[in-house]
């Protein structure tokens, strides 16, 4: 063969493994793409490969016999539900020693199911499997069959009535049992998809399978323990429970426990039945009388008697999708069929919601899913009043001066609104006297209509019930109404929306020019305003930032300097000028720095930290007085506008006479046939020369 051809066969030998690469390990062109247990699997194997061929890291908990092949994750964080675990190495399933020789290079001898169930570690299924007249023949003769083989863990953990029940009768209730766990065919791991249901050998009932995106994989909610044990005549897979059959759905279940009685009645009257019962794989929290005890019976009467609010308080119950118990190793984030988002977590042998421990019984299956018993509800805050949502948030002490304003009316019924709550480190320095401006002035804090704020856009009006307008300003890193910005995100009740604030709202009272008219600090400034003829600019509408020197930055000037700025009022209106921003900028939509343009064309240098605003580097001695048409800031020194550099100048006189030339040579050829246009071209010329 020519070095060009063996060139050639390498290629092609070495493409399909390129491709594979490229591809990622979850697809290749030789097959479907793995699936989460495989490639968990793949993953142990990987860790386990320093200690020789086909074997696997395995995380065991400590102080149990759990033990979970590892994944990413897991492997760096040592912990399986926040409990410690201790990494071991084993053959991978298939595989054995061999004495003498490192690692697990031995794949397992292949015989018939029943002698494959020792090899596994399922002894005591072989014991049962014996006892029967009819199992074991059928196990060690032809065929392709599948068993769900429990561990000898698992038996030993049945109740001693449910064994005795079944070692009694052996050739019915026993043989039931063990062929409740076998499929008549060969089932590995790829073929198990999440929500599927396998028919069993007894009586065809369905078995239902759940492989996560973490790798595990449970039937009937029992965790694969060791899967794809090949034998002549099928696959053993070991899990850790011993399954039993499943007839009712989530809504039967509802109806015969008593438990359930007041969910029962809730289910009933909300017209959830339907779901409950109808085709899906859904996970129930399934909230006890106990849980319903617990909630002030005036909430719960509203909740009950609010058929929206009640259908959102069940769905914030129902997951989308089941989860068993032993899937959940770490916490993930699951979304309810209300569209909210709940932690379901774990911390030893407990399951947890949002971090809470509420689940008093975990894993009764149902048809279409799966229920687990929590003793707390979870109540949405679609179904809350402003008052409720309140109490969970940063926002007590404002919620307090509403009441005592007499203004919790609001609060509690059913007007559409929106509450603007500053945050409790807002009144770290105490809170104001309840009297007639402070009432008016809460009052502002309620906008009429419930709002989101991710609908607010710049420039809109809000409409307060003390009957004032207030604007909506989207800055690139914040959202503010007047001078208070959105501290937190928006949590939307039954007919209300809490925003929590920054700080106190303050609504315009009045133009730029009233502003500084009514405080005694600028009256040097309204006279300096008044002689450039500025005062109508400041008292029209518009969107302007000011920052106002007061009478002690215009006094902290030399006499002569002052004088001379306001005997020149071109000067004075150019420098005047430079002091006012051509939009609104508050002080909680600065950041670190932004660039303002100013209306005497250079840009004014607005920064903030901790807390401390600066224009130009000098700090600003009051911020955010809301005006009408803009905001005014209070500043100790008078701007002056940067100097012109000589080159910079010269810049600009260049390209003036390049235009005042461009002009001049069109004028110049039209001079020839027009005598109007004579005048202007010698006009041009005398330019020129300047």
């Amino acid at each position: 063969m020519s070095a060009s051809s063996r060139s050639m066969a390498l290629l092609v030998q070495l493409l399909p493994l390129a491709l594979a690469l490229a591809l990622g390990p979850a697809a290749t062109l030789a097959g479907p793409a793995k699936s989460p247990y495989q490639l968990v699997l793949q993953h142990s194997r990987l860790r386990g490969r320093q200690h020789g061929p086909n074997v696997c890291a395995v995380q065991k908990l400590i102080g149990t016999n759990k033990k979970y092949f590892t994944n990413c994750k897991q492997w760096y964080q040592r912990k399986i539900c926040g409990k410690s675990t201790v990494i071991s190495y084993e053959c991978c399933p298939g595989y054995e020693k061999v004495p003498g020789e490192k690692g697990c290079p031995a794949a397992l001898p292949l015989s018939n199911l029943y002698e494959t169930l020792g090899v596994v570690g399922s002894t005591t299924t072989q014991l049962y499997t014996d006892r029967t007249e009819k199992l074991r023949p059928e196990m060690e003769g032809p065929g392709s069959f599948t068993i769900f083989a429990p561990s000898n863990e698992a038996w030993a953990s049945l109740p001693a009535e449910v064994l005795d029940s079944l070692v009694s009768n052996v050739n019915i209730e026993l043989l039931n049992a063990l062929r409740y766990h076998m499929v008549n065919r060969r089932v590995l791991t790829d073929e198990l998809k999440h929500g599927m249901a396998l028919t069993s050998m007894y009586q065809n009932s369905g078995i239902q399978i759940h492989h996560y995106p973490n790798g595990i994989v449970t039937v009937n909610c029992a965790r694969l323990l060791k899967a794809d044990h090949h034998a002549t005549n099928g696959v053993v897979h070991l899990i850790d429970k011993v399954i039993s059959t499943v007839t009712n759905n989530i809504q039967q279940i509802i109806e015969i426990e008593d438990t359930f009685e007041t969910l029962r009645a809730a289910v009933a009257a909300s017209g959830l039945n339907t779901v409950l019962e109808g085709d899906g794989q859904f996970t129930l929290l399934a909230p006890t009388n106990e849980a319903f005890e617990k909630i002030p019976a005036e909430t719960l009467n509203r909740i009950l008697g609010d058929p929206e609010a009640l259908r959102d308080l069940l769905n914030n119950h129902i997951l989308k999708s089941a989860m068993c118990a032993e899937a959940i190793v770490a916490g993930m984030s699951m979304e309810t069929l209300e569209g909210t988002t709940l932690e379901v977590g774990c911390s030893g042998d407990m399951l947890t919601i949002n971090g809470k421990a509420i689940i008093s019984n975990k894993d009764t299956l149902a048809t279409n899913g799966v229920i687990h018993y929590i003793d707390e509800l979870l109540i949405p805050d679609s179904a809350k009043t402003l008052f409720e949502l309140a109490a969970e948030s940063d926002v007590s002490t404002a919620v307090d001066l509403f009441r005592q304003a007499g203004l919790g009316t609001h609060l509690s019924g059913k007007e559409q609104l929106t509450l603007l709550a500053p945050m409790n480190s807002v009144f770290k320095d105490g809170t104001p006297n309840i009297d007639a401006h402070t009432r008016n002035l809460l009052l502002n804090h309620m906008v009429k209509d419930q709002l989101a704020s991710k609908y607010l856009y710049h420039g809109q009006t809000l409409d307060t019930l003390g009957g004032k307008k207030l604007r909506v300003f989207v800055y690139r890193n914040s959202l503010c109404i007047e001078n208070s910005c959105i501290a937190a995100h928006d949590k939307r009740g039954r007919y209300g929306t809490l925003f929590t604030m920054d700080r106190m709202l303050t609504p315009p009272m009045g133009t730029v020019m009233d502003i500084l008219k009514g405080d005694n600090r600028f009256s040097m400034l309204v006279a300096a305003i008044q002689s450039a003829g500025l005062t109508e600019v400041l008292n029209r509408e518009g969107v302007y930032t000011v920052f106002a020197p007061t009478n002690e930055a215009f006094q902290a000037m030399p006499p002569e300097e002052l004088n001379k700025l306001l005997g020149n009022a071109k000067e004075l209106a150019n420098i005047l000028k430079y002091h006012i921003g051509d939009e609104i900028l508050v002080s909680g939509g600065i950041g670190a720095l932004v660039r303002l343009k100013s209306l005497q064309g250079d840009k004014l240098e607005v920064s903030s930290k901790n807390n401390i605003v600066n224009v130009n580097k000098e700090p600003v001695a009051e911020a955010d007085i809301m005006a009408t048409n803009g905001v005014v800031y209070a500043i100790s020194s008078v701007l002056q506008p940067p100097a012109i550099k000589p080159q910079e100048r010269g810049d600009e006189l260049a390209d003036s006479a390049l235009e005042i030339f461009k002009q001049a040579s069109a004028y110049s050829r039209a001079a020839r046939t027009s005598v109007k246009l004579a005048p202007v071209y010698q006009r041009l010329l005398e330019r020129m020369k300047h």
